[in-house]
Parts: structure tokens; sequence; C-alpha cells
């Protein structure tokens, strides 16, 4: 099942280690040069910080292993099953309890 990639959004290709990175996608574009659909991103945590590029979708999309958000100090796995925190709060895992 491929992953929807959504403009504003922060993914994580899932890595441990040195090589683990976050990216955030600033723009969903057409490259004018190729007509393929690319991801101009911005690296903001591990191996990708500090990293501007802009990539086919698909060779985007197989770097991305899930979609994270930032809670508090931690990068956090978006899960289907978990409903994101309301706009302006900081998150909570939900407990098992």
């Amino acid at each position: 099942m491929r992953m929807e990639i959504k403009q504003g959004h922060y993914y994580s290709n899932g890595a441990y280690g040195k090589t683990w990175g976050v990216r955030m996608v600033m723009h969903l574009l057409t490259n004018a040069e190729t007509g393929e659909d690319a991801v101009h991103f911005k690296g903001v945590a591990g191996s990708s910080r500090r990293q501007n590029g802009e990539m086919p979708l698909d060779e985007f999309t197989r770097w991305v292993r899930y979609e994270v958000r930032l809670v508090e100090n931690d990068w956090k796995r978006i899960a289907d099953d978990i409903p994101a925190p309301p706009s302006g709060q900081a998150g909570e895992e939900p407990s098992s309890a």
C-alpha cells in the first residue's frame, strides 16, 4: 500500500543510528523538465537535518517508512489508529490501561 504524501507533513525513513532522518514536505510539484511528480523537502532532524532538496515523488516514497510528529522533544510515529492532537496542543500517546 502506497502512503499518501502531504504538504506540510513530516516523514521519517525509520532507520536506526546515524542514518535516521526526518524531512518536512515543503511543496508537492511537477518537475518542469521531466514532467514527473516531485517533492521539495526540508530536512529537520537526524541525517537529513539542514538539507533541502527536491526528488521524484516515487523516490521520496521509497525513502519514507512512516509519518511522524514532534511531541515535546521527541519524534513520534503517527499510527493510523492514534488520532492527532487538536491544533496548538501537545500530543500524548494513548495509555494501554
